[in-house]
């Protein structure tokens, strides 16, 4: 047996040996946290910010950074670049400047850029489709620059942005009613209206384009208004003026609407309006100033001589050459000497002939009086006599004189100056002598260091001839005759009347056949476009892209599971044709960008259906492919639509 000494003893060293493993335990706990705090460093590691680098001042921008650099920013300036532009590289001296001098400014403002080319998540998610494109961001929200791109200009304009007073100017463009409308349009003079749909994204395109526009015309003497109207509420307003499509804008004079031709950007449309502003004929009161405005070898010179500003025909004039500024030349006067000296008649519109391109075999001039009809009849003689038997195609006069087709173009050296005029008559006498028995055809002289473009399209950029020939018909097709060592008149027409005979191949712009061309996706040439695009048995969906173009890239491999999936159904190819090394011989397969898809039906060929409808998904593509089709897919009868 214990005794009791014994047993205390025992207790009490029971008791100090449960105090100290307690204390371990609490050592141990307070240990934890150590390994702990480890494992979060490991954590943060993995967390970390991205990385950040300059080049000169410059912030670079990655996908993986460009939140982190640019969302938490007051102010910053991104550059949207790509390495191979060259715009881009004139911008960047000046750019990589400007980022030290604004680095030093009080507040700082930052300046980056971004290789959109590198880092298309990040630029895709603002519509970046040129280069270089610069946006301003305030704390994380973007708006388009608007400044100069030297490096004054840059930073003259963000040290203004970045002032902490800074706040953008009320809204310029006025917004319309149905209530409103005729309210505020019919007292303008001139005035701009854009008819829009609040989800159309062509009109929240144009929108900042069209505000910058209006803050800047507002500032005019006198202002030029500008305004928009929601067509889908103003649906009375909408439906008065035709507006179908988003946005139509359209011109106002005193109420009246004309069609605006003009281009779709802020500085366009500044330049348009401005030019839209005033009368659209300009009065010449003395013969000095009416011989100078004749003085114009380029182009026709439509002039009106006229009693007074009451008649109806002076009247009649004016307004159609409000619809027609951009197209024509317009002058009148009411000065009995001018009238006398052009041995004119009062109450007339005249179409000069500038004195160049006058010939034997066509009048000086063409008369128009009121007995000769209205204001569509007008516009008819306008165009009926707004070219010489041959005049010159140039690329200021292209798309307003020379777009209608077929037209006959002589290449070689035009030169005016005293000492080549001789020869560049010759040759155009030449053709004159042709051109008089071929009014179905127009005629046209250019110079061929002018238009080195078209001879490489016709295959004559290297003819070594002192002139070449060729004839742009119908559908973009184009002819060319062979060239000759002596040309003569007889030679020409026999050409013509080959051509109307059907009897000369067209010059098609065509990479290689593949030799091998049974993959998903079937390649389309220039020389096999109709072959396989125009068969009249089967459906045809056709990309046309580009190699370069990054959206493209993006698409192939969805277009080439496409082509897997209807792979084995005889009623349908999916194809695609690189329209940059490729001519697409049809004007219904036209193309803006890249890549545009069209789905050619077997019984429609020349009314191919666009695809539009956004997201170039599989799911999207296989939806637009089986709604269009003419058969079932599956089972090979008419589809029920």
């Amino acid at each position: 047996m214990f005794s009791a000494k014994f047993l205390t003893f025992l207790i009490f060293g029971l008791l100090i040996f449960g105090r100290q493993l307690c204390k371990a335990d609490e050592d141990a706990a307070t240990d934890a946290p150590a390994e702990t705090e480890t494992g979060n460093e490991e954590e943060a590691e993995d967390s970390a910010d991205p990385v950040v680098e300059e080049e000169g001042d410059v912030i670079v921008l990655t996908n993986e950074n460009f939140d982190f650099v640019v969302m938490d920013k007051e102010i910053i300036l991104v550059e949207f670049y790509a390495p191979w532009c060259g715009h881009c590289k004139r911008l960047e001296p000046e750019y990589k400047k400007a980022a030290k001098t604004l680095k030093e400014n009080d507040p700082p403002v930052a300046l980056a850029k971004l290789d959109a080319t590198a880092h298309a998540d990040a630029a895709g998610r603002y519509d970046v489709s040129g280069y270089p494109t610069l946006k301003i961001f305030r704390n994380g929200k973007a708006y388009d620059y608007k400044g100069p791109r030297e490096e004054a200009g840059i930073v003259s304009y963000m040290k203004e942005q970045a002032d902490p007073s800074w706040a953008p100017p009320p809204e310029a463009v006025i917004t319309l009613t149905d209530a409103t409308f005729d309210e505020v349009v019919n007292k303008e003079e001139l005035i701009l209206v854009e008819f829009y749909a609040p989800w159309c994204g062509h009109c929240k395109k144009l929108a900042p384009e069209y505000e910058d526009a209006a803050q800047q015309l507002k500032k005019f003497d006198p202002p030029i208004p500008l305004a928009k109207v929601d067509a889908t509420e103003a649906t009375e307003s909408a439906g008065r003026f035709g507006v179908t499509g988003y946005p139509t804008l359209k011109i106002f004079r005193n109420g009246k609407d004309y069609e605006y031709n003009g281009p779709r950007d802020g500085p366009g449309i500044i330049d348009y309006m401005q030019k839209q502003s005033g009368d659209s004929s300009k009065n010449k009161a003395t013969l000095k100033d009416m011989k100078k405005f004749l003085e114009h070898q380029d182009d026709v010179s439509i002039v009106g001589f006229f009693s007074s500003e009451e008649d109806d025909l002076y009247k009649m004039y004016l307004d159609k050459g409000n619809s027609l500024r951009d197209d024509y030349r317009f002058a009148h006067t009411f000065d009995a000497t001018v009238i006398s000296h052009y041995k004119a008649k009062t109450e007339s519109i005249v179409v000069f002939v500038p004195e160049r391109f006058q010939s034997k075999y066509e009048p000086k001039r063409y008369v128009f009086t009121q007995a000769d009809g209205d204001s569509d009849d007008l516009e008819e003689f306008y165009e009926k006599h707004q070219l010489p038997l041959v005049g010159q195609m140039t690329k200021a006069n292209q798309e307003k004189r020379y777009a209608g087709r077929p037209l006959l173009v002589a290449y070689y050296s035009v030169d005016w100056s005293f000492e080549y005029r001789v020869a560049t008559e010759i040759w155009r006498k030449k053709l004159l002598d042709v051109a008089k028995d071929y009014k179905d055809l127009t005629f046209a002289i250019a110079d061929e260091e002018e238009f080195k473009d078209q001879l490489k399209e016709l295959e004559l950029d290297d003819s070594g001839e002192e002139i070449s020939i060729g004839i742009w018909g119908n559908d973009k097709k184009k002819f060319r005759m062979d060239p000759e060592e002596d040309f003569d008149d007889e030679e020409l027409r026999e050409f013509i009347d080959d051509w109307k005979k059907g009897k000369v191949d067209p010059v098609v712009k065509s990479q290689p056949t593949p030799k091998k061309n049974n993959g998903p996706v079937t390649i389309v040439t220039g020389k096999t476009f109709e072959k396989i695009v125009l068969d009249k048995s089967k459906d045809v969906l056709l990309e046309l892209y580009a190699p370069w173009c990054g959206h493209c890239k993006k698409l192939e491999p969805i277009f080439k599971k496409l082509g897997k999936k209807y792979k084995d159904n005889k009623n349908i190819v999916i194809a695609k044709m690189d329209a940059t090394a490729n001519d697409v011989p049809s004007l219904s397969y036209t193309h803006m960008g890249f890549p545009t898809l069209y789905f050619a039906k077997a019984n429609d060929k020349q009314k191919p259906v666009k695809f539009e409808t956004g997201e170039r998904s599989l799911e999207k593509l296989v939806e637009f492919i089986e709604y269009h089709a003419t058969v079932d897919l599956k089972k090979g009868a008419k589809t029920e639509l």
